[in-house]
């Protein structure tokens, strides 16, 4: 699956800046987790920070970057970011919703008073924009009274990492042994 191209907006300088996912995403290997809401408790007690935490385990194991999107407007993505001390994830607000509705993530959120809202899930993206990996929670479904965090979990996404690199290897070692075959015959 390729992500769904969207326009991301925030203010820089004091200015409205229009990122596109091929800015974002383009050329760069991401861990992307998205989250139901910037200052919530599961994401702000656990997700964001879990995700800070290990960023430089991301990091060793090839990502360029660890990405945090909500269904919020910049300015609170950003002030979210700054309570918590975030310096290393980047954290990107889907204010319309457009991208959460391309990755199939869009839950209404409306029995808390949230509205839309992205479910919680991770991906990793490969530089051409191709998801290798999702962890989604399981359950989706509007108006949920839950709010799991087992699939999308930093720890879950670092596994699907190793077993992504395994199979790389795995993949390698026959295409290598079918030439070596195809050499002897």
């Amino acid at each position: 699956m390729n992500i769904p191209q969207s326009d991301f907006f925030s203010f820089q300088k004091g200015k409205l800046v229009t990122e596109t996912t091929k800015d974002i995403f383009l050329g760069k290997r991401t861990v992307l987790f998205m989250v139901p809401g910037a200052f919530t408790p599961t994401c702000s007690e656990k997700q964001l920070p879990d995700f800070e935490a290990t960023y430089d385990d991301f990091i060793a194991k090839g990502i360029d970057q660890v990405v945090c999107m909500s269904v919020n407007d910049d300015y609170v993505m950003q002030a979210w970011g700054k309570s918590l001390k975030i310096k290393k994830v980047r954290l990107i607000g889907d204010g319309n919703g457009h991208f959460t509705v391309g990755v199939k993530a869009a839950v209404d959120k409306s029995n808390l008073g949230f509205g839309a809202r992205a479910w919680r899930l991770a991906l990793v993206v490969n530089e051409n924009g191709m998801v290798e990996w999702a962890g989604v929670e399981e359950g989706k479904r509007d108006n949920a009274t839950d709010d799991p965090y087992v699939e999308s979990t930093p720890e879950r996404v670092l596994s699907a990492l190793d077993q992504i690199e395994a199979a790389k290897a795995q993949a390698a070692a026959a295409e290598t042994q079918a030439l070596l075959d195809a050499a002897d015959s």
